[in-house]
């Protein structure tokens, strides 16, 4: 057994990092084309790469992800890594599909099936059933010679560098590799379809990454929630509506309904003693204050209204320069973007 130091464990799992960087360094290389493909493989792995890439924008249906053991693990992955940004994807758990799971496959799906060896016996059935159905299928591989390279339609066979445990050559680099082939396919895809934010957060309406795509418009208080007068309102008036509303303020319109101010609790304060009871709102509002449109991300505008001084704790939401909407620091407080 190796003495168990902190020089001893750093050493290894820098050995396993330096390992693996390499494993992805190789990949790079692969699909430049600077490596020279394996002897006897139909083509080389760039060239694969883009006839998959082209393959899988034409496809109508979904694409299939299989695998076994910690293949399998990497499938799932890749398969809601696709599914997210705009690919449909599901994982079929091989033995299942052998249990009946196979008609979840459609005629106009394709299959991607992952096997570090390439010779997975769980995936025969599977890899059976695209042959007979003309389902065009995807082979990832660490070995070009395998039987699910040689009978992949699109063979992406991935380097064939040594595990980064060699005492159990057990699935580390393989999987790794497996893993960031997914993610390339996966990004590529996204960016060839055109993907925006605004997809992304349609598949990704909550937790973090969903908040942080949020719009303004998601967000804002609009109709009878708005805190609105004309600018001949009598400051007192304001007032009224300033409580009724809540918000601390009150947007100023024309008769065009044009949003050409703002009166805040903080103008009232700067303006008292000065028979502020008789003066009209148009005598102490603001003057083009800061905006926002329903379209705009909630992240910029929080961080717009922060970085203001003093900061700024409530704006308008307008189109076409009238007000739709109102929204205040304590919403992006709820919403969990402060």
């Amino acid at each position: 057994m190796t003495e168990q130091t902190p020089k001893n464990m750093k050493a290894i799992a820098i050995e396993v990092l330096e390992i693996e960087t390499r494993a992805i360094q190789g990949l790079i290389n692969a699909i430049k084309g600077e490596t020279k493909p394996p002897r006897d493989t139909a083509s080389e792995l760039g060239s694969s790469f883009t006839q998959t890439v082209e393959a899988i924008l034409a496809l109508k249906g979904r694409v299939i992800l299989t695998g076994m053991g910690k293949s399998g693990h990497v499938a799932r992955k890749i398969a809601a890594t696709l599914a997210s940004t705009g690919t449909p994807a599901f994982y079929v758990h091989p033995s299942e599909a052998s249990h009946g799971d196979m008609g979840m496959i459609g005629g106009d799906d394709m299959i991607m099936a992952l096997s570090r060896s390439g010779e997975t016996s769980e995936l025969a059935d599977i890899l059976t059933y695209a042959s007979h159905m003309d389902i065009p299928l995807i082979g990832v591989s660490a070995e070009a010679q395998s039987s699910l390279i040689r009978r992949a339609d699109y063979p992406l066979a991935l380097p064939n560098i040594s595990e980064a445990c060699d005492v159990t050559n057990a699935p580390t680099t393989s999987t790794l590799l497996q893993m960031a082939l997914g993610d390339a396919l996966a990004v590529t895809l996204l960016n060839m379809r055109g993907f925006s934010e605004t997809d992304f957060k349609r598949y990704h309406p909550g937790g973090r990454l969903g908040a942080n795509l949020a719009t303004i418009g998601e967000l804002m208080h609009k109709g009878d929630a708005l805190p609105l007068c004309g600018p001949d309102k009598k400051v007192k008036d304001a007032l009224i509506i300033m409580s009724e509303k809540g918000f601390g303020c009150v947007g100023v319109i024309d008769e065009t309904n044009t949003l050409i101010g703002i009166v805040t609790d903080g103008d009232i304060r700067r303006h008292l003693g000065r028979q502020i009871e008789t003066q009209s709102v148009s005598d102490i509002m603001t003057s083009s204050p800061r905006v926002t449109s329903p379209d705009a991300l909630a992240r910029d505008t929080v961080i717009d209204m922060s970085s203001q001084s003093p900061k700024v704790m409530q704006v308008f939401v307008l189109e076409a320069g009238k007000p739709v909407g109102i929204i205040h620091m304590h919403d992006f407080m709820r919403a969990g973007f402060i």
